[in-house]
């Protein structure tokens, strides 16, 4: 029988059946994962990640897959996808490796999924961006108007990045952000101008010491005004003098320009997070 080491969380995060998890970005959202409350289940070969609350998250529902399935058997791994998830819409699947360099991933693309190359990057002290903004109030989220707008900005990311996200999805997702925030895990940021919610992010730490940066947005509208880069300041000090964390992670798209506001923060590149993925057919 496979071994559920989703109750004793930080083995979740750390290891894979008793081998250290080589990919800092996937170490790191499987600590959240867990930490929301998904379920991470061992098996020979991978680590199968669910989120029972809402099964429509992609990345909440997905298979962590070792070194070797980055070099073939897209066949092989999309059929254990099925067996795991046969209700699902999409297809997720996570690669434990640090760079895609020597790695064939030509099946996985010819399998139909996209396969997406994130920089993971690594910070032990933040410096305030070269235009940090000094208009906005920069607090965590408290109370049902702060996180019903958190929603709302969260939704318009989506569409802008061109996510159908359903409305239970993002109902679910900011549950349980707010569930994480106020048990005491981190903080969800946000950057408000004239009451209101332009720009946020959140951050959870583990017990490593080890913080993660979670899904930064800014609304299109208050974007080049130095927000996302003030709360990127402003939410790492607070994770190193009040989480007591030693290293803060960020994650980002290497062809977008929030990568480059990372870096002016003080986060140099560290690993790649290989993934590939399959959204849900049209209806």
């Amino acid at each position: 029988m496979p071994k559920a080491s989703w109750l004793r969380w930080p083995l979740a995060f750390v290891t894979f059946r008793d081998v250290e998890i080589a990919s800092l970005g996937f170490r790191t959202d499987l600590m959240v994962r867990v930490l929301e409350g998904s379920e991470v289940t061992d098996h020979p070969g991978y680590r199968a990640i669910r989120t029972p609350a809402n099964p429509e998250f992609w990345w909440g529902n997905f298979l962590l897959l070792p070194a070797q399935a980055a070099h073939g058997e897209a066949v092989r791994w999309l059929s254990l996808f099925t067996a795991e998830f046969p209700a699902a819409a999409h297809v997720a699947l996570g690669l434990d490796i640090t760079s895609d360099d020597g790695a064939d991933l030509a099946g996985l693309a010819a399998a139909g999924l996209e396969v997406q190359r994130d920089t993971v990057l690594t910070a032990q002290a933040v410096r305030e961006p070269p235009h940090a903004n000094r208009a906005a109030s920069i607090r965590q989220l408290a109370g049902d108007s702060d996180w019903h707008q958190s929603a709302k900005l969260q939704e318009l990311s989506d569409a802008e990045e061109g996510i159908a996200a359903s409305q239970s999805f993002t109902s679910a997702r900011n549950r349980a952000r707010r569930r994480l925030a106020e048990a005491g895990h981190g903080g969800w940021f946000g950057a408000f101008l004239d009451g209101e919610l332009v720009s946020q992010l959140g951050m959870i730490s583990g017990p490593d010491g080890i913080a993660r940066y979670q899904d930064v947005g800014t609304h299109p509208a208050a974007r080049r005004q130095g927000l996302a880069g003030t709360l990127v300041c402003h939410a790492g000090q607070y994770a190193l003098n009040d989480l007591g964390a030693h290293t803060l992670v960020i994650v980002a798209d290497p062809d977008e320009d929030a990568i480059r506001v990372y870096r002016s923060a003080g986060f140099e590149d560290r690993e790649s997070q290989i993934r590939a993925q399959r959204p849900p057919s049209p209806t």
